[in-house]
Order: C-alpha cells, then structure tokens, then sequence
C-alpha cells in the first residue's frame, strides 16, 4: 500500500473542517466508547484499512474489551457484550452508512429514537457521516496504517 496524497496539506481548510465536526462530536456528550465503536463499525463497513486500525486501537486505549472489539462485525451475535445505547447506535450505523441501499426507513429511526434523544440522534447521525467521509478520503488516498508501517519498518530493519 502506497500513500498516494497527503489531504491535510493539499486542502488544509477542508481537512480543518473535518477537524471541527470532529471536535464536535467528540465534545456533543455521546459516550467516547459508544463514538469509537461507531466510528469502527462504519470503517467495517466501507474497507477502511487506516480506520479499523486507528479505531480499534482507540478502543483498546480507553479500555474497551479485545473481545468486543473482535466481535463488533457480528455484535448481532454478541449482544451481551454490547448495552441497548451500543446497539441502537450500531444499527442506525449500519443503516445510515448503507443510505443508497436501505433508504434509511421510519422503522430503524423509531429504533434508534426510542434509545437516544433528538439531540443524541443528530450527533450519532453527524458521528456516523464524518467517518464516511473521513473513511472515503483514506482509502481514496491510501492512507497507511500504523500496523502496516510498523510491519515495513520491522522489514526493513531485518
């Protein structure tokens, strides 16, 4: 994999526009947790290399559980390890990054409004859309791991 731009140089605005609303998000009172799970499971979703690594290590430094970070691709199957918020949000995730297929239907936002309120909706709903821009610039741009440049650099040194 070869890191074909650096965005944040080409387009400095634009990337400290992404910057906001992900201040903003990380600032709206979801549950840090609940945000990381989120934005891992939408990087699931689209391919995104550079996201599942940063996320999943994200989540591993806030102290979320190796098995509920391993099982998040099928939390469906692993309900006892996620709480009712976790998979109302895991849901409206799935739905809303999948708009072109699912139409985002009245019955997944009755869902995901009976756990969360107006406000939490619209800011797991802004959460959800910044990774799939953050996760469509990445893989445009072939931004590289962590995982992927230790495993280069210990190649190297070898």
């Amino acid at each position: 994999m070869k890191h074909r731009l650096d965005y944040g140089n080409a387009a400095p605005a634009g990337y400290k526009a992404l910057g906001t609303v992900h201040s903003y998000v990380h600032g709206c009172g979801l549950e840090k947790e609940l945000i990381e799970l989120v934005y891992l499971r939408v990087s699931q979703l689209n391919g995104c290399a550079y996201c599942l690594d940063s996320h999943s290590r994200g989540l591993l430094k806030q102290g979320a559980s190796l098995e509920k970070i391993m099982l998040l691709a099928a939390w469906r199957e692993a309900l006892p390890l996620f709480t009712v918020r976790e998979q109302a949000a895991l849901a409206w995730a799935e739905v809303v990054t999948q708009v072109a297929q699912t139409h985002v239907p009245d019955a997944d936002y009755a869902a995901v409004a009976a756990v969360f309120n107006e406000k939490a909706v619209a800011d797991l709903t802004l959460a959800i859309s910044l990774m799939n821009a953050l996760n469509r610039v990445a893989i445009s741009f072939r931004k590289v791991p962590e995982a992927i440049k230790a495993h280069l650099e210990n190649l190297d040194e070898q």
